[in-house]
């Protein structure tokens, strides 16, 4: 999940976007700021049972694709034209892939990424809004479109909300022309080229 912070504001640009996420950062402990078609959001702190579906499909990548790693906290350079800013829960690539990248790091190697969404709530966050919309159209709309403009392979959403996993793949450079959407406890496929096939019995574990 990622809070939008200057919904109802003009848009920024990425220059704007990394010097307002410099201050963020410095100032809130665990801040995550993202910038994704002009607006920035802010990722919420994990929990223990988002951080324990990371190390769950960790392991089941590390079985099955023993040369990549899951990596969680590496920003990505996404959009068309690499204007955006996204810092998925997790980022298949190759085990070196992002060595010696920086913050935002360019997204060639990247054959999937993660997102797990948080708990909504409904709430104003004191930095924006906080609403189940702003949750809907970042997580389950804008981050899609993103990552589908970037041409990542592979999008995996885990909807803890409504207990169903999402794979997105087939990008076109506009959108994913494959969604497939299943409730938790199903077996679902990570096409290629990721090609591992996921059991999500385990997720019924770690949602509330």
């Amino acid at each position: 999940m990622t809070v939008t912070v200057n919904a109802g504001r003009s848009r920024m640009s990425p220059e704007e976007f990394e010097a307002a996420a410099r201050v963020l950062t410095r100032e809130g402990e665990g801040v995550r700021p993202e910038f994704i078609h002009g607006l920035m959001g802010i990722k919420p702190v994990p929990d223990g049972d988002h951080g324990r579906i990371v190390q769950w499909l960790t392991r089941v990548c590390l079985r099955y694709r023993p040369e990549l790693w899951l990596s969680t906290g590496q920003g990505l350079l996404v959009e068309a034209h690499r204007t955006g800013r996204a810092r998925p829960d997790g980022t298949l690539a190759g085990a070196e892939a992002f060595a010696g990248a920086g913050e935002w790091a360019d997204p060639a190697p990247v054959l999937m990424v993660l997102e797990i969404t948080s708990y909504e709530t409904g709430t104003d966050t004191g930095t924006g809004t906080g609403t189940d919309t702003d949750t809907d159209r970042r997580d389950r709309v804008e981050k899609p479109r993103a990552y589908a403009e970037t041409d990542i392979p592979v999008h995996l959403l885990i909807d803890r909300d409504s207990r169903e996993v999402t794979v997105h793949s087939s990008p076109d450079g506009v959108r994913y022309r494959s969604v497939l959407t299943v409730p938790f406890g199903k077996e679902v496929t990570l096409p290629d080229p990721v090609g591992i096939t996921l059991d999500t019995e385990p997720l019924k574990s770690w949602v509330r």
